[in-house]
């Protein structure tokens, strides 16, 4: 799957169910919870009629960082939660993406941003390397 460039993701082997229980560990070892979970597929169904393949959307937090984060600029919490994406593939895998706080974080132009931005963004490729490592 291409690599946007306001993201970066992972293939993981297994249905959506395990993937996600696996991402919600791996992100909970970096200090994030999960504040929202959004099933699209679900939401489709329902206020469209669309059967959808499994489509979910993640809030992730980490409360320390995104403290911090409130603090040097009181309105970044327009671009809070981190959002990580869990797509069933169909084919025995799922692509788990998560969203760039750099290149989001960019907008912002406030002192000790980029670096909580990079912070935020070592903490989630280190999250990625441990679904990709298994």
């Amino acid at each position: 799957m291409e690599q946007p460039n306001y993201g970066f993701n992972v293939i993981v082997k297994g249905g959506i169910e395990d993937v996600i229980a696996q991402t919600t560990a791996a992100l909970g070892e970096e200090g994030f919870g999960i504040l929202s979970d959004i099933d699209v597929a679900a939401a489709f169904k329902k206020k469209l009629d669309l059967e959808h393949r499994p489509y979910r959307i993640l809030g992730a937090c980490n409360p320390n960082l995104a403290r911090q984060a409130v603090e040097a600029d009181p309105n970044i919490g327009l671009l809070l939660p981190c959002n990580v994406l869990v797509q069933d593939n169909e084919n025995g895998t799922c692509t788990v993406g998560f969203m760039d706080p750099v290149a989001v974080m960019g907008l912002v132009d406030k002192p000790g941003v980029e670096d909580l931005a990079g912070e935020v963004r070592h903490r989630l490729e280190r999250v990625r390397l441990t679904l990709e490592t298994g």
